[in-house]
């Protein structure tokens, strides 16, 4: 009896677990929030970030780009493009706590939190608290 209520248990729980995840992302839209709360007001772009990377290792704050590609298994990241052939910023989200849809490739975007570079690789990553869809 106790095995049955167990496996009983276990199931229902992982049933619930499997619900959970699988909240619904709100589509791309002009002010469409995922995670915190992003207003536009000091937002920098992509270059100037590039800029203040080199003189300082970290940057905390808001960057606006064009999102050229989406993690296509549940909008766990997304890359922001940069000028000539340079790797993308990769920017993803505080503990994972939001996704974005696939649908944002191509729009931009203000992104909030913090950016560093990978000394080694010049590669820029970003962990944002908050991204808002702008046009």
């Amino acid at each position: 009896m106790k095995k049955l209520l167990l496996l009983v248990a276990l199931a229902f729980g992982i049933s619930w677990n499997g619900q959970a995840q699988q909240k619904e992302i709100t589509p791309a839209e002009i002010g469409v929030q995922y995670g915190k709360k992003v207003d536009k007001s000091n937002a920098i772009t992509v270059d100037k970030l590039e800029k203040s990377l080199e003189k300082s290792p970290k940057f905390t704050g808001k960057v606006t780009g064009k999102v050229i590609q989406v993690c296509t298994k549940k909008g766990c990241f997304l890359t922001l493009q940069r000028t000539g052939d340079k790797e993308p910023i990769t920017v993803r989200f505080t503990d994972y706590s939001y996704f974005v849809p696939a649908d944002l490739v191509g729009k931009n975007v203000i992104v909030d939190g913090y950016a560093k570079v990978k000394d080694t690789t010049n590669e820029i990553t970003f962990v944002a608290d908050g991204v808002l869809v702008v046009k």
